[in-house]
């Protein structure tokens, strides 16, 4: 058997680890540890996911909550480093960027353990991102790296990484919108909103860039203070975006808009039927662009640069400046078009991607 510990620490990672516990179980080769760092610790954007997407409950929560990136960097390597000890595996696998990405991953190559990394070579080329640094130093530190995207295979060739090393396997987190469309479809979180197909659009922000900065929330506020006059705005809050506004003059610009439904984080399945028929999703998140790819709904996505850019080339997606002005005018673009898009689908991305993968380190074992 392959021992594995499987790491999920925050809300994207659960949509990607779980296709690849389901793949561990059924390639039969592998006896796996689902390891929860706890970095997002909020029902709704942890424990609602598990339930879900059939995640198997976590063998081991480290609980570890939220700090400063240091200090939750720190604690996670403290509390993971004896979970690998104990359990001995032949691999750890990590996903995404997140700050348990990289700390698990600390861990693992300083014990002497084979680290995976799934969703490798993603670059914004934007080091004022901690999504990028955690990128970068794990896919450097990484034995075997899994890529979605071409420009993944182009970005660690460039950087010197060695072919053996990786291979392009798809999206694991398409896997999972294809696994739950038809589950998603039967959610009734548009009659519970009122809310009629392409009568809406879906916003989510969550950047640093884009929430801790007052004039540029400020920008981005005005524009759906316009938009909202055309459709309304469903918009599931982030708690960090939340705890921003509190008391302020743009929370109470929020307050005012007649069109705008604030509502707490969703979970997995409402979220993709919201997506799934609104007329067009702004955000500023990286998955969010992926799924739209797929499910053929135009974004707006608010941010001078992206870590995905098969999402523009081949997919529904398209870069906004953060300007009121800006905003606007792509939003008008796709408003003249009827929110009508076309795109094609990015090799692999087929719901087999942790297929493969399982696949992959079952035949190098």
């Amino acid at each position: 058997m392959i021992k594995i510990i499987c790491v999920c620490g925050a809300r994207p990672n659960f949509m990607k680890i779980a296709p690849l516990m389901r793949a561990f179980k059924e390639n039969g080769d592998f006896q796996t540890l689902l390891v929860h760092t706890g970095q997002h610790y909020d029902k709704k954007m942890s424990h609602l996911f598990f339930d879900e997407l059939n995640i198997p409950k976590p063998d081991i929560n480290l609980e570890v909550g939220s700090g400063s990136h240091a200090v939750q960097t720190a604690e996670i390597m403290k509390s993971f480093e004896p979970v690998v000890m104990d359990f001995k595996p032949d691999y750890c696998l990590v996903v995404g960027d997140v700050n348990s990405t990289i700390a698990c991953g600390l861990v693992t190559v300083k014990l002497g353990v084979k680290l995976i990394h799934v969703e490798a070579g993603l670059r914004s080329f934007d080091m004022e991102m901690p999504e990028e640094i955690n990128r970068i130093l794990t896919d450097r530190i990484s034995d075997l790296l899994f890529v979605t995207e071409q420009s993944g295979l182009d970005n660690l060739k460039n950087e010197g990484v060695a072919d053996e090393k990786v291979r392009l396997v798809g999206n694991v987190m398409i896997d999972t919108l294809l696994a739950n469309k038809e589950k998603a479809e039967q959610s009734d979180i548009l009659e519970k909103l009122n809310l009629g197909k392409q009568g809406y659009a879906v916003i989510t922000l969550h950047r640093p860039s884009n929430v801790d900065d007052m004039a540029n929330l400020s920008q981005i506020i005005a524009a759906f203070e316009v938009i909202e006059q055309d459709l309304k705005l469903v918009f599931p809050i982030h708690p960090r975006t939340r705890n921003n506004i509190k008391d302020t003059e743009i929370g109470r610009r929020i307050e005012s808009m007649a069109n705008l439904i604030l509502l707490d984080p969703v979970g997995y399945l409402d979220f993709l039927k919201l997506m799934a028929n609104a007329a067009v999703v702004i955000t500023d998140s990286g998955g969010i662009q992926e799924e739209t790819t797929i499910i053929g709904v135009p974004c707006m996505t608010l941010r001078e640069n992206t870590e995905r850019p098969v999402t523009i080339s081949e997919g529904t997606n398209r870069l906004v400046h953060i300007t009121t002005e800006d905003i606007l005018r792509k939003y008008n673009e796709i408003k003249a078009n009827d929110f009508d898009v076309s795109g094609r689908i990015p090799k692999f991305w087929d719901g087999n991607a942790a297929k493969r993968i399982a696949d992959i380190l079952s035949e190098i074992d």
